[in-house]
């Protein structure tokens, strides 16, 4: 009888427990009902080669439900969305080095060896109890008990099956995440298909921007900057000063900035998916359709502007090992880390300051021949330790020696990620440096020949926005020549440096960049057509959107786990 508690008990809190980080509501699921029918099932089952099957089949399907349920609690809280098998198992390399950049290699391998260990000693103690030397008899106690919990818990899982809930605490995780990874593989699988159709037969073909050529364009992302860092109010308080002063300093140097929003493709994380949508002019919200995007023969905005005459650069300062995905887009010079003679110290996963990097680009790359590049900025990646101050002195940045003081300032990722409300205020000081540091090179390097687009990459994770922000993020566009900006505000940017809040929900998908540099300076601007109500044009060639997929899915899985 103890071994038939004990089984239930371990097998219970393995199914619900991922529920509870997941929804945050430990009395709605307190109850998994394959526990019961799985315990009381194998307890019964005569022994032999049959039962030994059995049970090796129905543990791995716990332990792969409960990865799975894990994995969605996770992305959930990292990104905003499910876990998707077909797409995010390429991850896992990702995540490897995002851990050993916060935490150091050491710590990295020791978490995920003591994750495996977990995960194998779970599994061994799960097939033990499954699998006792003798099964219960049905002319005993034990076995009436466990007879009795099986038929009750197999007809309740039955009704909830077919809508029906006979207990209200009561789920079936083990069923639904099955169910829903397998409708995602299937649907993840059709949209394949059909976005490799649609590049094959409708590929972006490049275009001249004879409206920007000899001027220098600089996209600039600036990591984790979402809306949410200017319409909350704990950030608000922070940034939106920032930004006035930042309009202020702006027009004393007699330069003009507009600003608006695009939806980012992503939250919480994976950048290159963001800059892949506002080079390409396609919607790239997954690995996958950017492997797909890099692979075809699709143009992007490099193609442009080569076509136009400018040098291509990517400036990648997080990019730490090889990027063949830099040779793919055919960038003219690509800087990662290892191409930028940064003599400082790493602040633990950013590997050089936002400042550095723009001072390096200002003297080292950018030139006198005219330029397109595209800049990721770092400082404000999570873990959003140290916080650094923005240097006066530009002259005094050198080689980067001079940020050594601020290795080992603020409390480590370790320290700092104990406590959520300390994580929200260094979220809101890092992406405020970022953007005061910007906003001060843009002082130094724009002129009437340069555009400078100035745009977050995506929201943080939902721990800092909670889980219903928009995916907005906000867009600067400055120049000293006012003629530059005249066509973002046709299309509903506004003077100055805060973009219109209320439009977040509204705005415009970041694909749409290319599209407006295309329509706006291209060969074509005066022949496409233009939405009288918004300014805004469309797209009518963007592949499935395997986001909306996903959020249908999402409200599906919700509902029959709550």
């Amino acid at each position: 009888m103890s071994r038939l508690l004990l089984t239930l008990l371990m097998l219970n809190f393995l199914l619900v427990a991922p529920l509870w980080w997941r929804f945050g509501d430990l009395s709605a699921h307190l109850i998994a009902w394959e526990a019961f029918i799985i315990a009381p099932l194998m307890l019964l089952l005569p022994a032999g080669q049959v039962r030994r099957l059995v049970g090796i089949g129905l543990v791995s399907w716990v332990m792969l439900a409960t990865a799975a349920n894990l994995g969605t609690a996770a992305t959930h809280m990292a990104f905003a969305r499910p876990l998707n098998l077909y797409l995010d198992v390429p991850l896992l390399r990702s995540i490897y080095h995002l851990l050993v950049g916060n935490v150091g290699q050491l710590l990295a391998v020791f978490a995920m060896l003591a994750g495996v260990a977990l995960l194998l000693g779970i599994t061994l103690g799960l097939t033990r109890l499954l699998l006792p030397p003798v099964s219960y008899p049905l002319k005993r106690l034990p076995g009436i008990v466990a007879f009795t919990l099986l038929i009750v818990a197999t007809t309740c899982a039955v009704l909830e099956i077919n809508g029906v809930r006979w207990v209200d605490s009561a789920r079936l995780p083990m069923v639904n995440s099955t169910r829903f990874q397998w409708q995602q593989i299937t649907d993840t699988h059709a949209a394949r298909l059909a976005f490799t159709a649609q590049l094959e037969a409708a590929p972006l073909e490049r275009q001249p921007l004879p409206g920007l050529e000899g001027r220098n364009v600089l996209l600039t992302f600036v990591e984790s900057y979402g809306v949410s860092a200017l319409d909350d109010p704990r950030y608000a308080s922070i940034l939106q000063p920032t930004l006035a002063d930042m309009q202020q300093r702006l027009a004393a140097r007699d330069l003009h900035v507009v600003s608006g929003m695009l939806q980012s493709p992503i939250r919480g994380g994976q950048s290159w998916l963001a800059h892949a949508t506002a080079l390409s002019g396609r919607w790239i919200d997954n690995q996958l359709w950017y492997q797909l995007m890099l692979d075809s023969s699709h143009s992007t905005l490099i193609d442009d502007f080569s076509a136009t005459g400018q040098r291509t650069l990517a400036v990648m300062p997080a990019i730490t090992l090889a990027w063949p995905e830099g040779e793919a887009y055919g960038f003219d010079e690509i800087a990662a880390a290892k191409d930028i003679d940064y003599a400082g110290p790493a602040l633990n996963w950013v590997t050089m300051p936002d400042q550095f990097t723009l001072d390096y680009t200002q003297r080292h790359l950018i030139g006198n021949s005219p330029l397109f590049a595209q800049l990721a900025l770092i400082s404000s990646h999570a873990p959003w330790t140290p916080i650094l101050p923005v240097l006066d002195d530009w002259s005094s940045i050198g080689d980067g020696r001079i940020f050594a003081p601020w290795q080992a300032a603020g409390d480590p990722p370790e320290v700092l990620w104990q406590d959520i409300e300390r994580i929200r205020d260094h979220y809101a000081w890092s992406v405020d440096y970022a953007v005061k540091v910007t906003g001060r090179w843009a002082e130094r390097v724009v002129d009437d020949n340069t555009l400078l687009i100035v745009l977050g990459d995506h929201q943080p994770a939902p721990l800092i926005t909670g889980d219903s922000a928009s995916a907005a993020v906000p867009v600067h566009i400055i120049s000293g020549d006012p003629a530059l900006l005249a066509p973002f505000l046709a299309r509903g940017f506004v003077n100055g440096t805060l973009p219109p809040l209320a439009q977040a929900p509204n705005a415009p998908r970041m694909s749409q960049l290319r599209h407006w540099l295309q329509e706006d300076f291209g060969e074509l601007a005066t022949e496409l057509s233009v939405d009288e109500q918004t300014g805004t044009t469309f797209e009518t060639e963007i592949p499935p959107d395997l986001g909306a997929v996903t959020r249908t899915m999402t409200r599906t899985m919700t509902r029959t786990q709550q």
